[in-house]
């Protein structure tokens, strides 16, 4: 999962300073910076991005203006950042995902950094459910009968960690981290954007592990992560690729392409 980020300051080494504290993640992509509140509101806009660093005091239009500012659309998750504690109070009253201090510190960047995380798999996950049930409506509606009630696909029954023995060692994977998942006979290949690991175990049996909403089948012996997939590519014969995070390719069989409904709904 690629974090796009908006960093907004009107001092320009603040800004660096941000930049090169937050190359030490590589999930996180910077993908504008702004000096001025209405550059900032104006780019949140066309850009839509994820996650925004925020700078209270600036001249014209304040970090908290910015907020205000772009209310009309689904906003992204706010860190202020500020030389000032008695910001705090407002900061949090604006749903803030968290409050740094200038200068910012390595550990609470990491902090901030895992929160923003689960809220954005809580927020994806949630959204490719409605997008499901909104497609079921659609074109199956007896199968809205058989969905299973909110308590017994909460995701608490799901693994959220993995332990897995590989090459002698133990590795313990987050499921987030997980790009998609390969068969072969009763191994399967775990694929996370810089790893792949071994784990003996049967296709099935893992499945039951792994929440539904985000990990679906899309071919006989493959399973994504959906809250990586970026792009939806066509192919011949009805047959289509899912293109994840890292780069990687993910080939969608005609058996399994109602699962891209929820892509293009």
């Amino acid at each position: 999962m690629t974090i796009r980020t908006i960093l907004v300051d009107d001092e320009k080494l603040a800004i660096q300073g941000l930049q090169l504290r937050l190359e030490n993640y590589p999930d996180v992509e910077i993908i504008d910076t702004c000096s001025n509140g209405r550059e900032a509101i104006r780019k949140i806009k066309t850009e839509k991005p994820d996650l925004v660093f925020l700078d209270i005091q600036m001249p014209g239009f304040d970090g908290f203006s910015v907020v205000k500012g772009v209310m009309e659309i689904e906003p992204p998750l706010f860190v202020f950042v500020t030389a000032y504690q008695e910001h705090a109070v407002r900061a949090f009253e604006a749903n803030a995902i968290n409050y740094l201090m200038k200068p910012v510190e390595d550990d609470k960047l990491a902090d901030t950094l895992a929160r923003v995380r689960t809220r954005l798999v809580e927020k994806r996950s949630a959204e490719e459910a409605e997008k499901l049930k909104s497609v079921l409506a659609e074109v199956a509606p007896d199968a809205m009968d058989h969905l299973p009630d909110e308590a017994e696909t909460g995701t608490d029954r799901y693994e959220k960690l993995i332990n897995i023995k590989d090459r002698g060692q133990i590795f313990r994977i987050d499921v987030d981290s997980i790009e998609h998942i390969e068969a072969a006979g009763d191994y399967m290949c775990i694929r996370t954007a810089d790893n792949s690991l071994i784990l003996r175990e049967t296709m099935k049996d893992l499945e039951r592990r792994l929440d539904p909403r985000v990990f679906q089948r899309v071919h006989r012996s493959t399973i994504v992560n959906l809250n990586q997939v970026r792009q939806v590519k066509p192919h011949t014969n009805g047959e289509c690729f899912l293109v994840l995070d890292s780069g990687a390719q993910v080939k969608v069989s005609r058996s399994y392409r109602d699962v891209i409904a929820r892509f293009v709904h």
